[in-house]
């Protein structure tokens, strides 16, 4: 085996990283990928998880602006600190400028294309450069169209609407990570509000 992968993956492990739903972990001084219909739903479960402010970086452009009253059932909107570019290059330059900080357990950037290999390494390398210099979770979140697709990341999500006619649920998920197999599971709201794995979902 290759000792330099060995020692990359056992370093991954050692790492902090944050929470998904009480059985999931993402982990930490790396870039991740969330996609689907309610990927905005899923980066504010996420954000609850981390503790202190959370950077959200989305295009100035963009029309589908955050509703913060629709974001208080998952979290504080006062934990979110947003910065808008108004260039698309500007995105992933602050991500990255963010990530390599330190100062912050998670960044989130709503990106208008997946990215390519070449940017998510340097996305790996700021927040492994982050982490060292601050410690925390330091990790990258990019939210991304359709089925996502960026090249390299540690791990990619999809969180689509599956609402009832007596409850709200949705379907989560794991298309790809580098250290699980793809999965689907359902998930519903908890009694106390927040959001809860149910079971395992059929796959064909």
């Amino acid at each position: 085996m290759d000792l330099t992968k060995l020692t990359r993956q056992s370093h991954r492990h050692d790492r902090p990283g944050l929470p998904l739903l009480g059985r999931f972990r993402l982990a930490g001084a790396r870039a991740h990928e969330i996609c689907g219909a309610a990927r905005r739903r899923l980066a504010l479960w996420l954000a609850a998880e981390a503790e202190g402010p959370v950077l959200w970086i989305r295009p100035a452009w963009h029309p589908d602006r955050p509703h913060m009253a629709g974001m208080r059932a998952e979290i504080d909107p006062g934990r979110l600190v947003f910065v808008t570019p108004e260039r698309p290059a500007d995105l992933l330059w602050a991500t990255e400028e963010a990530l390599r900080a330190g100062a912050l357990p998670l960044v989130i950037c709503e990106l208008p294309e997946p990215p390519g290999l070449t940017e998510v390494r340097r996305l790996h390398l700021a927040a492994e450069a982050g982490v060292e210099a601050g410690g925390g979770a330091g990790l990258g979140l990019l939210r991304t169209p359709g089925d996502g697709g960026a090249a390299g990341v540690e791990s990619r999500w999809r969180l689509e609407p599956a609402h009832g006619p007596e409850a709200t649920g949705w379907r989560l998920a794991r298309l790809r990570a580098r250290d699980a197999p793809p999965g689907d599971w359902a998930v519903a709201r908890g009694a106390a509000g927040r959001p809860v794995l149910l079971r395992e979902a059929a796959t064909a």
